[in-house]
């Protein structure tokens, strides 16, 4: 099964949203921005969909050295975290950024204590959540694949796109992984194009998805290009099983 972001139909309201992916999958990742913010589980519970949350990350960096921001997107955070426990959700976030190189150690140190914060504001709402590695955006943290010490015992969230546009998706597939956004890119701009329309393997990613064996969701910006990606790697895993 292939889940779908609801980042395809991001300029549609969610309930619209929702019931357009009905047809498609029973696995969804609400994406928690624009439109389809998220203010309380109720959206959600109209539907029986295996949900995924990717957090707020527009307006929020949990390695700001700035407390004050610092601590309120650990809140914004926190509040997304309840929301997934009332769905039986996992949640996936961004992990923040500093404005300068100088500024990287200490950024690093507020990251880190965003992290312990998340932990255990998750083990107390039984919710867990995974962290994503970013695309070519300077100074974000956990671009290539020596930043996943920063994250050791906490899931890692691989976009095989982001991987792509840092060349490091090889090392990144070889990594244990509990989550997986697939869309495609040619390696300079993080397009989210349909699976095929890049420079990405799919047929290591798709070995990869395997081998960790979890639902993947595709993160394409069309929902024409949802529905031709599935089928691109619903092609891909025939051709492995030798069909």
């Amino acid at each position: 099964m292939f889940g779908v972001s609801t980042y395809c139909l991001h300029h549609e309201p969610l309930a619209v949203a929702l019931e357009r992916l009905a047809p498609i999958t029973s696995c969804v990742e609400v994406m928690d921005e624009g439109l389809h913010h998220l203010e309380s589980a109720e959206p959600l519970e109209s539907y029986s969909y295996l949900y995924f949350i990717h957090a707020p990350a527009r307006g929020v960096n949990i390695a700001s050295i700035l407390e004050p921001i610092r601590r309120g997107s650990v809140e914004v955070l926190t509040q997304t975290f309840a929301i997934a426990a009332e769905v039986g959700a996992d949640v996936v976030i961004h992990p923040g950024y500093y404005a300068w190189v100088e500024e990287r150690d200490r950024a690093l140190e507020r990251f880190r204590q965003s992290l312990d914060e998340l932990t255990a504001a998750a083990e107390d709402l039984s919710v867990t959540f995974f962290v994503e590695n970013m695309g070519n955006w300077e100074y974000f943290f956990l671009r290539s694949c020596e930043d996943l010490a920063l994250i050791d015992g906490i899931g890692f969230a691989l976009d095989v796109g982001h991987a792509n546009l840092n060349g490091s998706l090889d090392c990144f597939l070889a990594h244990p992984t509990a989550h997986y956004h697939l869309h495609d890119n040619s390696g300079d701009e993080d397009t989210h194009s349909p699976v095929g329309a890049g420079t990405i393997d799919f047929a290591a990613v798709m070995e990869a998805v395997r081998r960790n064996n979890v639902i993947p969701i595709v993160e394409v910006e069309t929902l024409d290009g949802v529905t031709a990606s599935i089928g691109a790697l619903e092609a891909i895993n025939a051709a492995a099983r030798g069909e």
